[in-house]
């Protein structure tokens, strides 16, 4: 066999879970592929759908044609390879549940106006960078304060323990990256155990948010360029890294990386991704790596949930 995958996660166990990954199995066939069996990663939840004979991404679109109206996400891809070395994950609606901008908006009593602001930039109407700027300009002179009060509100993303304990147990590097704050990324590293954090800088003067950024301002190149050096200084190859985010600043490292996932995708940026998943939490990038659920990594540190 050419050595193709269709791995399938639904958003919870379920008895139509199975008629599902039948369905996807006879979609593949009907393009004329040879398929070599249904293997199980985690009962009525999540399996793979061994193939040849059909390119990945036509499986894949096929398949979700297929079961367009259910709840379960699809990735299709070649079996070499599968297991990566290097994970990049966005942090903001992506390994935590929150837009911590507009929670410190909220607190202040402006999150109208920076939520609407956000939501242009996640979805690529407006330029990241003057969003940023734009939005961070209205925190001035607002008590530092605020930024411990907001942390209190975070809410990890179900399946972001198992993925990032996982991959660790595996060997794998793990980054977490964010066009938001520092000051939320070394605690969200800490808290989960990732290797390394990247974000901006919030400049605070006398106890005070400054309303500027320090420079120079990460972006969605950034973050490219982030997952190119690491997989560098690693010995890494792109077709070995793994890189998952929401927001329209994330595509550039999610068409670079072997396996680049838009999670839960903003409306103008899930259609533009490689692969997406819509319905699973973070473990479907596990099951799309080929873990079996009795290989997920156990990690008891306290933390909140989503």
């Amino acid at each position: 066999m050419d050595g193709n995958v269709l791995t399938l996660v639904a958003a919870e166990p379920g008895p139509l879970v199975e008629s599902w990954a039948a369905a996807a199995a006879r979609a593949l066939e009907k393009l004329g592929a040879h398929l070599g069996g249904t293997a199980w990663l985690a009962p009525n939840l999540a399996c793979d759908i061994a193939f040849d004979g059909l390119d990945p991404d036509q499986a894949e679109a096929a398949a979700r044609g297929y079961l367009a109206m259910t709840p379960v996400d699809l990735i299709a891809q070649y079996l070499a390879g599968r297991k990566k070395r290097l994970l990049l994950a966005d942090m903001e609606s992506t390994v935590i549940a929150n837009e911590m901008l507009d929670e410190i908006a909220d607190l202040a009593g402006i999150k109208a106006k920076v939520a609407a602001i956000t939501r242009r930039a996640m979805n690529d109407e407006i330029d990241f960078v003057g969003a940023l700027k734009e939005r961070v300009a209205l925190l001035k002179d607002k008590p530092a304060s605020l930024l411990q009060e907001a942390g209190k509100r975070i809410r990890i993303t179900p399946g972001a323990p198992e993925l990032v304990a996982t991959m660790r147990a595996n060997g794998a590097t793990t980054a977490l990256v964010s066009g938001g704050f520092r000051i939320y990324t070394a605690r969200i590293r800490e808290e989960l155990g990732f290797d390394l954090d990247f974000a901006n800088e919030l400049v605070i003067s006398h106890d005070k948010i400054a309303g500027t950024v320090r420079e120079p301002i990460k972006t969605g190149n950034s973050k490219l360029e982030t997952l190119t050096r690491l997989a560098a200084e690693q010995g890494c190859p792109l077709a070995l890294t793994l890189a998952v985010g929401d927001g329209s600043n994330d595509l550039p490292m999610l068409g670079a990386a072997g396996l680049g996932v838009a999670f839960h995708g903003r409306p103008h940026v899930a259609p533009r991704a490689r692969h997406r998943v819509d319905h699973a939490d973070l473990t479907a990038l596990l099951y799309a790596q080929g873990y079996h659920r009795d290989e997920f990594a156990a990690d008891s540190r306290p933390r909140r949930t989503r």
